[in-house]
This record gives C-alpha cells, structure tokens and sequence, in this order.
C-alpha cells in the first residue's frame, strides 16, 4: 500500500475561521497533539503576517521533532526571508510559497501579467531553496485556472527546486469528476512532476471537499491538506478525520495508509473544538455526538445482534470514550491518572497537578464525574493567559418581578475591587458589574451555554467572543453553576484580550 502524506492546516487556514485567534502557546499546545497524532506536516502559520503568527511558528519549529513543520510564504522576497527565520530551528522545515494563477486574480488581486506570476513564483521558491531543500508551491484558484499555463507555472518552479506542488480548489468550485481529470492531465502534461508529491488542498464551499480529495489520491494526489474537523474559510476545509477514516475504513478499495494514530482522532478533535470554540454539529461524520448512536428500533434490533449491521467504525478505532469508570471525590490520585492515561492524555507533572485539582474542586459539588466531565476539566485550562483580572466572589438577587441585581469583586494585582450593577438577567447584570471595575469599552460578541453531560448537577460551559481595539478573544469558564461559568467565561475573555492588545501595543 502507498502512504498518503497528511498535511494539517488547521492552525493556518482553520484559523482564518471568523472569529478564531490562536494565540502562540495554544498552537503550540495543539501541535503537541497534532504530532501524538501522526500528522506528516504541520502549517502552523504565515510568519509574515504578524508577529503573533511568527512567534507561534518558532515556537513549534523549536520544540516538534516528529513532524515537518511548514510556514505560509507569499512569492515576495521578504515573506519568504520571514518564514525562513520562524522555521530555522525545526529538525524538519518546509517553506510553502504560494501565488494566484486564476485570470480573476491576476485581473482583480493581483494586477500582474502571466510571465510576471511565473517570474515571481520562480524567484520564490529558488530563495526558499536556498534555505531549505522541503519547498511547496501552491497555484491559488487553480481549479478556476487555465491549464495550459497551469502546466507551465509548475514545469518552472519543479525546475527551480519546489518539491511538492500544490493544485487548490480554493474556492470550493470544482466536483470529483472534474478534480480527477485536473489532476490526471498535470500528470501527463508537466514535465518533471514524476519527481515531487503531487497536494490536494480543497475547501467545502459546496460540501464537496472531502469527494474531491479522496477523488484526487485516486488520480495519483500523495498529500492531502485540510483541517480537523473541517474549519476554515468561509464553509471551511477538507475535513482530516473523514479522509483519513475514509482511506482507512476503505483500504480495500483505496489501498492506501496513513501515518495517523486513529484512535487519537476524537481527542484531538475535542482539543481543536476547545481551543478555537467552535461546537461540533451532533450530525458531523466521524467525530460528532451522534456519529454512534442509534435511534431507530431497527437499527438497534441490528446492532444488538451484530454491530456491522448499522457501524462501519467502531467508536473505539477514532478514540471515543466509552464511559466504563465513574470517579468521585473519594477517588484517589492514582485512579485519576490511571483514567487519564486510558483516555489517551499524557499530562505533565505540573499539568496533573492543576488537573487533579480542578477535579477535586468539581467532585466536592458533583457526584458522579464520567469521562466527559473530565475532558471539560482538562480543555477548561487556557494557554499562558495572564490573570489580570481574578473572580473573589459575587452575590446575586433575581426573579420574574425584580430587576436582577450583581455585586462582584474581582482581584487585580491581589487588591479586591467591587461593583454592582442591574441588569437584564443575573448574568447581564454579572457583566455590567464587571465592565465598571475594568472600566474599559469592552465589546460582548457572543455568548454561548451547553450542559456537557446529562442530570441536573451536570457542568455549564459557557464560551464567550468579546472585541476591545480590533483584537477578538474567546473566553472559557466551567462550573456546575452556569452564573459562575459565566462570569469566569467573560474574565477569561477579558484577559485574554486585554494580554493581546497589550502585547500588540509593544510591538509597535
């Protein structure tokens, strides 16, 4: 069997989602996990773009070991010199140089003749060679590009050293059919591209990016880029759990492998869900709520005999817990660890402590913990966020004849300050409150409430977007009373934002 090269994007194109903003030391949390994985090559970011997305890139370059790790390079000169200097320190770099080729974007984006295009990708990837021998080239729009001056842009930059080439639908346009016949002709019609790894790279504006890659391995593709769980622009990328499932679950007809570690897929999936607050739909192949679970009485009928009647997976071949231990606050240190260690977390010392913590903190108020209590418990910690601000405590009056009422106080540098304020709503009148201690202009985007497990004591996660001076920031808060999760939620998000602004502000 052939191995398929796996190429994850999630912390570049999956963070262009509206609203996602990964800060350095989530990316490097989540390329910890993408590594455990299995991931061939991992796109951390585009260096050029900010020094936010510079110092993540470094990070990762200088602590992953077992997989590529790629930066994003436009065809100019300095962007090319930027990824270079965010990579060097990687023991296996690639810089992925890209450039329009579509007539739209040269006439509308670009406003550049076709031998210019060519020139500068040429100039780009022989300076990225210089560098380093791993360089991509990517034809932006290619699916909307003629083909004939597809064929040459790659013919001239394999010559000048590129070593994958990359052919995008980037706007979701094309269909299988279409994609195989793309890919077959470059095959037979580039001279050289026998010698580099041919890439996918699809975008689901048409619900059609996991067919179209799986349709393009087929015609001879060996890298597939996307995303876990299929975040990106717009409708988002070609989802990784489904191609890799797909490969997997079909190797009779693909006869192709991969380097991932299935069963790691459901908690990187989770962390990714964390980390960037995007919910996963109970519906999405593979990794959603109900990717295994059965309603109809004919299919349970079915899967009590057999489960292959109705599974074509099984829950543990992607990792999904299976509830087989309840902890409680009489459980012990070791069964913790012992649990943790069974769900596929590897935890730190430092790590363990603060989780075992949190654990016994929720367990003096909720009975029983089951797995998805835990994974709350862990995911609930956020990536070297400076606690500006700190809940001391809060005392609220509401009810369906009075005005809601909150008195909070908050701890800034140990010092206590409190605030009351009315409100529509205990938690509205929790952030009036907490706005007039912070006393800043700070903006409340979204606000978002789930239960993460069943019966009345279940845990409240309370996600919130908040804008203050063009930087967004998500916050998290976690607690069997949704007031409290709220409130940690939004002073989550406040510090965090307030940490981005600042930093933003030293740079310049």
């Amino acid at each position: 069997m052939e191995k398929i090269i796996i190429f994850d994007t999630t912390m570049r194109d999956g963070e262009q989602t509206p609203g996602v903003n990964l800060n350095a030391a989530e990316k490097l949390e989540l390329a910890k996990e993408l590594e455990t994985l299995g991931v061939d090559v991992m796109e951390v970011g585009f260096p050029a773009a900010s020094p936010g997305d510079f110092e993540a890139v470094q990070k990762v370059a200088h602590q992953v070991r077992n997989s590529t790790v790629c930066g994003l390079s436009r065809a100019l000169p300095k962007d090319v010199e930027n990824c270079w200097l965010a990579l060097k320190e990687a023991v296996s770099p690639r810089i992925h140089v890209f450039i329009a080729t579509s007539v739209l974007h040269l006439l509308w984006k670009l406003k550049m003749r076709p031998d210019e295009v060519i020139e500068c990708a040429v100039a780009a990837v022989k300076q990225a060679k210089q560098y380093c021998d791993d360089v991509q080239f990517s034809a932006e729009d290619a699916t909307r590009t003629e083909k004939h001056f597809l064929y040459r842009i790659f013919e001239e930059t394999i010559k000048a050293g590129a070593t994958t080439i990359n052919i995008p639908d980037t706007v979701g346009y094309t269909n299988p059919e279409e994609y195989y016949d793309l890919i077959t002709d470059i095959k037979n019609n580039v001279e050289g591209i026998e010698n580099v790894v041919i890439s996918t790279h699809c975008h689901d504006d048409l619900g059609l990016a996991t067919s179209n890659t799986l349709a393009a391995i087929r015609a001879g593709a060996r890298q597939v880029e996307g995303s876990m769980n299929g975040i990106g622009e717009r409708a988002g990328n070609t989802a990784l759990e489904e191609v890799i499932m797909g490969i997997h679950t079909r190797k009779n007809y693909y006869n192709f492998i991969t380097n991932i570690k299935t069963e790691n897929i459901y908690r990187t999936s989770q962390m990714v869900s964390c980390l960037t607050g995007i919910e996963i739909a109970p519906n999405k192949a593979i990794i959603g709520y109900n990717a295994f679970r059965h309603e109809s009485g004919i299919h349970q009928h079915g899967m009590m005999s057999n489960p292959n009647t109705y599974e074509i997976m099984t829950p543990e071949s992607i990792g999904v817990p299976l509830n087989l231990m309840v902890l409680g606050k009489h459980s012990g240190r070791h069964a913790f660890e012992q649990h943790l260690q069974e769900l596929g977390y590897h935890l730190s010392a430092n790590e363990m402590n603060q989780a075992f913590q949190r654990f016994k903190e929720l367990a003096d108020r909720k009975k029983d913990i089951r797995d998805k209590d835990l994974e709350a418990v862990i995911g609930s910690k956020t990536a070297d966020i400076p606690p500006i601000y700190q809940l001391d405590s809060f005392k609220l009056s509401s009810g369906n004849k009075i005005t809601a009422t909150a008195e909070v106080v908050l701890l800034y540098e140990d010092n206590p300050i409190s605030a009351t304020a009315e409100g529509d709503g205990p938690v509205d009148a929790a952030f009036k409150a907490i706005d007039q201690i912070i006393g800043l202009d700070i903006s409340l985007e979204s606000y978002a409430l789930k239960a993460v497990t069943e019966g009345k004591d279940a845990l409240g996660e309370v996600k919130v977007r908040v804008k203050y001076e063009g930087c967004h920031a998500l916050g998290k808060g976690l607690a069997s009373d949704i007031i409290e999760s709220s409130i940690c939620a939004y002073i989550n998000a406040i510090n965090r934002v307030l940490s981005e602004t600042e930093s933003k502000n030293t740079q310049k």
